[in-house]
């Protein structure tokens, strides 16, 4: 069942975020617990932790935010010193338990536990390859096909099966290089053993991961604003390619694959992360203000007040309110908790669409020209209604400027992008658009210039996926995902699960 969101929400969502700790005297459930919240953004459907505490292996989940999957019941239980967690929005398999991560089974060389964020291009075929083995799945999701890939002896799927020996006798080393050898897609992957927590990126970098020191140990995370939160500071990003054990000696590095050309997903910039953490070296905040001052000089016009679309445009609209001078003013009020309800508006309440989430502060609009900022704009099914508000408020113009490139084309790489028939740039022209959303006018910052303000403010001059705006894949995607109506490899379609 989705959640309100599902009928109010026009952005993209990132799959999941991924947390790991290695903490010896420390809580490492409770701590685990805390930076799942902070990555809370990445995924609310699910969430779950796994620890160890050297001997045996407990395990919690459940279906829903962070604060209502865990008590202070269940997370008692949870003991140990290493600990690996998860937060899960689906792009493939379906919303059900049986899907819900992390990943825990037994295998010949102990348990593992396994925490994803991206998505597998190959998947169908690694899942076929599986099942004529004997191996029995159940769920409808890659990352059960990552975990079982890892338990098992590579020998026993493979002719050239990497050898333990050439990374220092680590049997589960060796079984990740052996996994990374036949995956094709995004991956950022934490996996907890009986003694070790392990983290390791695809050899794009698609997906973001960071590792952090905290007094008692280290820490792992998708984001460094997890770090944050249970008082560690941030060290470094995992590299592409890279595997990191971490265990009683500390960090230690391995070759698992051979780096591509990096390929970081850019809207992780626009709307993924969290305004406060740190990629590619720099503040996303720092970032989309610069996106804000750029799509102030590319698309400049006459008006009062600049109004933000709360609230993850609040920081490209700061950026364009410094550029043009125009002041900025809140308009829009956020119900910051409606969309985390299950229970689905009826049909009167459905046709008041954006009004659930969002008020319009008439003081503030009435009589006055506005510019609306937006990061993006997707399927187009909230622009509108959200202009029709700010007249309805008493705005005698409303201009929309959107903080990136128009979105066209669908990802396969982790984020759940709607389709070609859902994506409204790819239907419309700039002019239909601004008609059918009912703008006085409608501009978006060109892909050069978001490129621009990425390499001015983190100082990398490329490495970046701009796929979901360009069309430029950085791996080939299989023809049969650009037919699929829903473009995502759901696994229960396909075998009637």
């Amino acid at each position: 069942m989705q959640d309100l969101d599902f009928w109010l929400d026009d952005h993209p969502h990132d799959e999941c975020g991924v947390f790991a700790l290695y903490a010896p005297g420390l809580d490492v459930a409770r701590s685990t617990f805390f930076g799942l919240y902070a990555l809370q953004h990445r995924g609310q459907e699910s969430a779950g932790i796994v620890t160890s505490d050297g001997r045996m292996t407990y395990a919690h989940k459940g279906m829903g935010l962070v604060s209502q999957v865990f008590t202070e019941e269940n997370l008692t239980p949870l003991k140990g010193h290493l600990a690996i967690g998860h937060n899960r929005y689906s792009t493939t398999g379906s919303s059900h338990i049986r899907n819900a991560q992390p990943y825990l089974i037994e295998t010949i060389y102990g348990p593992l536990g396994v925490a994803h964020n991206g998505n597998l291009i190959n998947a169908l075929d690694l899942r076929h390859m599986l099942l004529t083995r004997g191996v029995g799945l159940s769920s409808t999701t890659d990352s059960e096909i990552i975990t079982q890939l890892l338990a098992a002896p590579p020998e026993t799927w493979s002719e050239t099966a990497a050898d333990p020996a050439e990374v220092g006798g680590d049997r589960w080393v060796a079984n990740i290089r052996q996994f990374m050898e036949v995956a094709e897609g995004a991956y950022s992957l934490v996996l907890i053993t009986r003694d070790a927590i392990y983290g390791l990126r695809d050899p794009y970098g698609l997906r973001p991961l960071c590792l952090g020191k905290i007094e008692e140990g280290y820490v792992l995370a998708s984001e460094t604003c997890a770090l944050n939160t249970i008082g560690a500071h941030y060290i470094r990003e995992i590299e592409p390619g890279e595997v990191v054990r971490i265990d009683a000696q500390g960090v230690n590095s391995f070759h698992g694959a051979e780096p591509r050309k990096k390929a970081l997903c850019i809207f992780e910039f626009v709307y993924f992360a969290r305004p406060d953490s740190i990629l590619d070296g720099q503040v996303i905040h720092q970032v989309r203000q610069g996106m804000g001052r750029r799509l102030a000089q590319e698309a400049p016009t006459d008006a009062d007040i600049v109004v933000p679309v709360p609230d993850s445009s609040i920081p490209a609209t700061i950026g364009y309110s410094q550029e043009s001078g125009l002041p900025f003013t809140e308009g829009l009020i956020k119900n910051r908790y409606i969309g985390r309800t299950f229970i689905h508006p009826d049909d009167r309440l459905r046709k008041q669409g954006v009004r659930l989430k969002f008020n319009a502060l008439e003081s503030n609009l009435r009589g006055r020209r506005i510019v609306l900022v937006d990061d993006s704009i997707v399927r187009g099914n909230t622009s509108g209604p959200l202009v029709q508000l700010l007249r309805d408020a008493g705005a005698t113009e409303v201009h929309v400027r959107v903080s990136s490139p128009p979105v066209k084309h669908p990802c396969f790489m982790g984020v759940d992008m709607a389709t070609y028939k859902e994506l409204i740039a790819n239907n419309y022209d700039l002019e239909g658009i601004r008609e059918h959303i009912g703008a006085d006018s409608l501009d978006y910052l060109s892909l050069p210039g978001m490129e621009a303000v990425v390499r001015e403010t983190t100082g990398i001059a490329e490495g970046h996926c701009t796929a979901c705006f360009s069309g430029n894949y950085p791996i080939p995607i299989p023809d049969w995902l650009f037919e699929d109506d829903r473009n995502k490899m759901l696994f229960g379609d396909v075998w009637g699960i």
